[in-house]
């Protein structure tokens, strides 16, 4: 299992110097990492846009402090529900494509209503997709999307 650790960060952040304190945007993406650990949001508080895809991540977690956070990539992932984002208040954009949310876990998408700023959220390729009227069902949890 890979852990999200002050040496991995380093490593991906060669096009800040290095530097993780002021750090807009991280790829971690193809790490195999299984979980989103505290470092991540200890070590570059001010992330924007963060790349977490193609990893094997069952939780979205421990991410609150990250409150600048305007797009979060978690496609092809372990994820089953949508939790862990209550806080990121300028969260826009969202791609949950190609996760194992089911039709119990689509429910707990109404977890974004508190993200204001939310207007993208993709879902393609999710176990809930198969059931009709999902998008429906997700664009009457959540009416400031645009897409």
């Amino acid at each position: 299992m890979v852990q999200i650790d002050e040496v991995l960060l380093r490593g991906r952040a060669e096009h800040n110097d290095r530097c993780l304190a002021n750090l807009k945007e991280i790829s971690l993406h193809q790490q195999n990492i299984e979980s989103i650990n505290r470092a991540l949001t200890r070590m570059c508080p001010e992330l924007e846009i963060l790349y977490l895809q193609h990893n094997l991540i069952s939780k979205i977690e421990n991410l609150r402090r990250l409150r600048d956070l305007d797009y979060l990539n978690m496609a092809l992932n372990n994820v089953t529900e949508i939790t862990g984002l209550e806080r990121n208040e300028k969260l826009r954009k969202l791609d949950l494509t190609v996760n194992f949310i089911d039709l119990e876990g689509l429910l707990t998408i109404e977890r974004l209503r508190v993200n204001h700023q939310l207007e993208e959220l993709y879902m393609v390729g999710n176990p809930c997709a198969e059931f009709q009227g999902y998008r429906l069902y997700v664009i009457g949890s959540l009416t400031q999307l645009t897409r």
